[in-house]
């Protein structure tokens, strides 16, 4: 808390729920660009991920998910593109939805950002929040309330992914989560394109995150009514959010 306080650039915004905060939002700046923060704690606020409907059929867009939640006698708070997805929307790797495990951890060899090892599972347990190399995902004792799959791992140990180069010349929109302790998850997604390395060192070195994980990049969205904020880009896969 105390360190995205001293980050902030402008106004920070609560988006409130009958029993307190349940995302903060604010702005960071790192290598001359401007991220969009959203906090959670995992321990007051119930992190879900969202992809079908009871019908089998994916939302895809914030605009189908939003609704869907209201019919519910929630609203939606907060919710972002979750991780990487196939043609037909399901999840490349593990995706574990309150508590039933819907697609299997994904260790394979492959093309792409999500084979870039090491890849990643961001996972909240009974014992909080927490972020570990795919093949160390066994190895979670407490048990796995939600948790989603993506790679490469922007942070690792506080180590940066070995293969990020400053110069880069590839610069898109680009979203991760990040885990400064198991109590808090920092979601955060780029205002303008950037490159691996200078959003893993955002992770690192402004948000103090030992560990972050990508989710995706250049489909990269963000809904937050408190921002006034519902971004429209192509179908998604599945989402992560937080309703009240």
């Amino acid at each position: 808390m105390k360190t995205l306080l001293l980050l902030v650039l402008g106004l920070t915004v609560l988006a409130l729920t009958g029993h307190g905060v349940a995302v903060e939002f604010s702005t960071v700046e790192s290598d001359g660009q401007r991220f969009t923060v959203c906090r959670v704690n995992v321990r007051k606020e119930k992190l879900e991920l969202f992809h079908r409907d009871e019908n089998g059929q994916p939302f895809k867009k914030f605009d189908r998910l939003a609704p869907w939640v209201e019919s519910k006698g929630r609203k939606l708070v907060f919710a972002m593109n979750a991780g990487m997805f196939h043609s037909d929307s399901t999840a490349v790797g593990l995706f574990v939805s309150n508590g039933r495990q819907v697609s299997p951890l994904n260790t394979a060899e492959g093309k792409g950002n999500f084979f870039l090892k090491p890849n990643g599972v961001f996972a909240v347990t009974e014992a909080g929040a927490c972020l570990v190399e795919s093949s160390k995902y066994p190895e979670i004792k407490s048990r796995v309330l939600l948790a989603t799959q993506s790679g490469p791992l922007l942070v690792q140990g506080g180590k940066l992914h070995p293969a990020f180069n400053a110069g880069a010349p590839s610069r898109l929109l680009r979203n991760g989560v990040g885990v400064p302790s198991p109590d808090i998850a920092l979601f955060v997604i780029s205002d303008t394109g950037v490159n691996f390395h200078t959003f893993a060192t955002l992770f690192r070195d402004k948000l103090h995150c030992p560990d972050a994980l990508f989710l995706d990049g250049n489909i990269s969205s963000l809904y937050a009514p408190a921002l006034k904020r519902s971004d429209s880009r192509p179908e998604l896969g599945p989402f992560i959010a937080v309703t009240e």
